[in-house]
Parts: structure tokens; sequence; C-alpha cells
């Protein structure tokens, strides 16, 4: 199957109304009038797509607010306003009314929505806190679309980092894409010289690991969590909202890194 059949199928399958997946009902991080932000595990792919049209995040949120999502339908992709990796786990926000969507929708195209990470990466980035600005182009290599940092051309990319600690482990990053790239924080750490541990695709100093794992090999869990998304919200005190999603104990040596911060560390 060419690139342009798998785009065509899998834009078959987001559009039809997704089915309800009681036994995948995400936690609930906050609930506003037309808002809803709810908490995605790591290995639950956001949305519907090839292999898996019935056993992602959004087949869970329908199993809770099916009503209200199925009422936006296809063309406001059923009140999903962004996405994370399969592998990445935190907040993902929906729209419950079309007012609600168009709205949000905007801010994230305004880059008025701030997202923080955090991450725990191999070695350290060249500097305690600072920014990467390399542009970013989307690949098909095989059966996966990966980012690359070229040379030349590419779409305009930023990502922020803070460092936490320098642990055993490794160094705990906060890390803020003020863009959203495909692979953004993954491909920028690597160009940076300290990938996301867990990550087996993208590498310091070399192209990206396409290739499938070994039958039967589990891959390690990557090393990074979407923890802080806000967002403006005009019937709030503050004109913003924000959630927070504790590091999943899953998670390992990154919710270990993150428990031996010091309660002040932000």
């Amino acid at each position: 199957m060419s690139a342009r059949d798998r785009t065509s199928t899998d834009e078959q399958i987001r559009r039809r109304r997704p089915v309800a997946a009681p036994g995948l009902q995400p936690r609930v991080l906050l609930e506003a009038p037309g808002l809803l932000i709810v908490d995605k595990p790591a290995g639950v792919p956001t949305q519907p797509g090839r292999g898996h049209a019935e056993d992602t995040l959004l087949n869970g949120a329908f199993a809770l607010r099916g009503e209200a999502l199925g009422a936006l339908g296809a063309d406001r992709d059923w009140g999903l306003v962004h996405r994370l990796d399969r592998d990445v786990s935190g907040p993902v926000v929906l729209a419950t009314t079309p007012d609600a969507y168009d709205a949000l929708r905007a801010a994230f195209a305004g880059r008025q929505v701030r997202k923080w990470y955090l991450a725990l990466v191999r070695g350290s980035p060249p500097s305690a806190q600072g920014e990467c600005s390399r542009a970013i182009r989307e690949e098909v290599r095989g059966d996966m679309k990966v980012a690359m940092c070229p040379q030349r051309g590419g779409e305009t990319a930023l990502t922020r980092w803070r460092t936490l600690a320098r642990q055993p482990a490794g160094t705990l990053l906060e890390v803020e894409p003020v863009t959203g790239r495909l692979h953004q924080i993954r491909v920028h750490m690597a160009v940076l010289g300290c990938p996301v541990q867990g990550d087996r695709v993208y590498r310091a100093d070399a192209p990206p690991n396409t290739s499938p794992l070994p039958p039967g090999r589990v891959p390690d869990p990557l090393m990074l969590h979407a923890w802080r998304i806000e967002v403006p919200w005009p019937g709030s005190a503050s004109g913003r909202l924000t959630a927070t999603s504790p590091v999943p104990s899953g998670m390992g040596a990154l919710a270990e890194a993150v428990a031996r911060l010091p309660p002040d560390h932000g």
C-alpha cells in the first residue's frame, strides 16, 4: 500500500463515528461547559486509524460523552482538538460544543495554548536551559512517518527546555514545544545529542530507526510524558485553564526521577 493509499484509508476511518469503548474510558482531568480534558495512557492511539478502529482514546471518550462528541461530527474531528503520539501519555483536549471546538482550534493555531512535557534523556543538552529551532520535515519511511531536521527547508519548529535535575538515571527536563510538529520533542532532543530514553526511532547523529522490533520483543517505555496543558478559556477567573497529569507509575525511571525532585522544583 502506498503512502497516499495509507493516508486515504486513515482518513476514511477517522470520518466514521467512533464506536464507544466503555473499557477504555479515560480519567477526566478537567471539565467545563464545552471543554473536556482527559488523561491518555501511553500505548493508546489518540484516534482511530488502520489497525486501531475501536481501541483508541477517542473510543474511550465516546463512552464518557458520546452524545456531545458525536454531535460535532467528522468535520469537527468528533471533538478532538489535538493529538499525542501513541507512546506518549498525558492530557488531551476535546471540545463538546461547536463554538468551543472552533475557539480551541483557533487557539492552537495561534499558539495560545501552552504545553509542558517531562522527559528523561540520555546525556544532557548543551546548556541547562535553551531552545532548539531546527526546522522539521515529515517523511515516510516504509510504513512509518518520521520527522527529519534537514539542513535546508522544512517547517518552522521551536522547542524550549530547562533542566530540572541531573540524576544517575539520566537528565530530567521540562520541555515546552512552542510549535506542534510531528515527533517534535523527540527529534529535537536527538539533534541536541540527548535523545529521550526509550526512544528507538530517534538517535543522536543517526537517521531514524524504522526497522520493526524482533517478534516477541516488548519495547522499553518512552520516557516522555505530557505533563501540563494550559488553554485560554474566557469563562474562567484568570481567562485560562490548566490541567496536570501525574507521571504514570508504569513509566518507571521517569516517575522515580520526578519523585526525587525537591518540593519547590516547579
